[in-house]
């Protein structure tokens, strides 16, 4: 719109009062432009409203996979979620510093900017903690995970320290998987669900590179029926939050 305009992106940064390295970021999709940003565009623009039409539905996200975005995105309007994880403490329940530790540890080598990115964005998504409507959340957790000593003692103490205050929460549901479990309906991996707003339940698995949305009926429907299972089999919350205090007395 800006070329169609005949607009050079300094002529154009001047119109909206923002730099040409600014325009040049929102257009290539390095930065989410800002409500002035797009106000100002549409004026200089002729508004013609398609620019206030595009900004609700951007979806960068910027340190999240891509793959991850689309279910990012759903998780935002839900009013269930449930996670069960067996391979590292859900992106919900990290703190910085063991997202820190998670980010560094997994190949590729990453810089600063992008161990600092990816979380940045995991932190950000724990605003929905205190979204209003609140979301009623379950996790079921794996005890090696907060067993293995990511980051360090240091890193365990908090992270076992925020794990209790979080589980604390009138909306939230922490049940610890125990590591003797032999009858165990997660060996498939590990699984989110979640509740619409119009009460549509939809699922996401998640391998090495890459997650799958899944909305069939039939495939949701088994997946609640093994979160169900794993519901029974995990300790209750309270034998969890007993556990985890015992984990942080022995470190």
């Amino acid at each position: 719109m800006r070329e169609h305009a005949g607009l050079t992106r300094e002529q154009f940064g001047e119109l909206v009062r923002f730099s040409k390295h600014t325009v040049a970021s929102v257009e290539q999709g390095r930065r989410m432009p800002d409500q002035d940003f797009v106000e100002r565009a549409e004026e200089a623009l002729g508004n013609t409203g398609a620019l206030r039409k595009a900004a609700p539905h951007l979806s960068r996200q910027a340190g999240l996979a891509s793959w991850f975005r689309q279910w990012a995105r759903l998780e935002a309007q839900a009013q269930t979620l449930w996670t069960y994880e067996c391979r590292v403490v859900p992106g919900l329940l990290q703190t910085e510093a063991y997202a820190r530790a998670v980010t560094q540890s997994v190949p590729p080598v990453k810089d600063e900017e992008q161990v600092a990115e990816q979380v940045l964005a995991r932190m950000e998504r724990q605003q929905l903690f205190a979204r209003r409507p609140p979301i009623a959340f379950s996790f079921i957790v794996e005890q090696a995970l907060v067993e293995r000593g990511t980051g360090g003692p240091a890193v365990t103490r908090e992270l076992l320290n925020s794990l209790l205050e979080r589980s604390s929460q009138f909306n939230v549901e922490l049940q610890i998987m125990p590591r003797h479990q032999p009858d165990h309906a997660g060996f498939d991996g590990p699984l989110m669900l979640l509740e619409s707003p119009d009460n549509k339940w939809s699922g996401y698995a998640e391998g090495q590179r890459g997650g799958m949305l899944i909305s069939n009926p039939k495939e949701v429907s088994i997946m609640l029926q093994r979160y169900a299972r794993l519901r029974s089999q995990a300790l209750t919350p309270e034998d969890s939050r007993s556990l985890l205090k015992q984990l942080r007395g022995a470190l």
